[in-house]
């Protein structure tokens, strides 16, 4: 495998499958992450491809317990002291230098929940079925410290059970349920074969600009998949952090309008894709979640 790896994404459906042919399991409201054992130490990979191993230091270090040549899809996340999974506290992470994660870490130490093994010391996995994978990670993850951060997702073939997840846990950070065909393949990109129902749903956005002064932003313009373009809700510190770092790259700049009218700075379309909460309406409300 090279880095960095191209990983599968889930098709919005408005309610999960049925059949015998599924798994279920929990959508916990962290970051994706790719978590590479090689034989030089541990790597770990945004969904973007940007390394984030500075940020998440704690994890890197549980993954040494790995074998070298294993390489794991997951989530990365942070509890409060109340057990709910907070999407703020793994936001303020993966916008924090070296030493202030270190100190988040000392505070409040992650977890990295996996969800598929997409390669063992014995070779490739991602062409192999959903759930030999499955085995396969759990059987990796039974051989760990029995006080090891990584943990493989709760998963069920039951739909009863996934629906109960899905009503009841979602004030603990369980944010939906991505369903996944047993026979399925780790295929890149969107398949029919991952489908997934969430309780808000989201979508990436292409970053075209931003207002205010590149060190104080205070929003983004993007550019929706329907072709709308829009200034976003103001950005949270954490995001507009990691926006500020790729601005640098921006170059020379001009005055860009939204399709209401909004001005804007512009800046070149591909440098930047963040996930927002968008409505479908002309004038629907756009929020910045995190940058991908």
């Amino acid at each position: 495998m090279d880095w960095p790896a191209s990983v599968a994404l889930a098709q919005s459906v408005p309610e999960l499958p049925t059949g015998t042919d599924w798994s279920y399991e929990v959508k916990l409201d962290g970051h994706r992450m790719i978590m590479w054992r090689t034989d030089a130490g541990v790597r770990l990979q945004a969904r973007s491809g940007r390394d984030v191993t500075a940020a998440w230091g704690d994890l890197a270090l549980a993954g040494h317990h790995l074998p070298a040549g294993t390489v794991l899809d997951g989530e990365a996340v942070i509890t409060t002291e109340d057990g709910r999974i907070s999407f703020e506290a793994a936001q303020a992470r993966a916008a924090s230098s070296p030493t202030r994660a270190r100190r988040l870490a000392a505070q409040r130490p992650a977890h990295y929940i996996a969800f598929d093994a997409l390669r063992l010391p014995s070779g490739d996995t991602r062409p192999r079925p959903y759930n030999e994978r499955r085995a396969a990670l759990l059987n990796l993850l039974a051989e760990l410290p029995a006080n090891t951060p990584i943990q493989a997702v709760s998963a069920t073939t039951d739909r009863d059970t996934a629906l109960t997840w899905y009503n009841t846990l979602h004030n603990q950070g369980v944010e939906g349920i991505v369903a996944k065909r047993v026979s399925s393949p780790h295929r890149a990109g969107r398949t029919g074969g991952w489908q997934k129902i969430r309780h808000a749903e989201t979508v990436d956005a292409d970053v075209i600009g931003y207002t205010g002064p590149k060190t104080r932003l205070r929003a983004l313009a993007v550019r929706l998949a329907n072709g709308r373009t829009a200034l976003t809700q103001p950005l949270s510190a954490p995001v507009a952090a990691q926006i500020a770092q790729v601005l640098i790259a921006a170059g020379r700049v001009e005055q860009g309008r939204t399709d209401t009218g909004e001005t804007y700075t512009r800046i070149p379309s591909g440098l930047a894709v963040v996930e927002v909460l968008a409505g479908t309406t002309r004038h629907a409300v756009v929020t910045p979640l995190r940058l991908r």
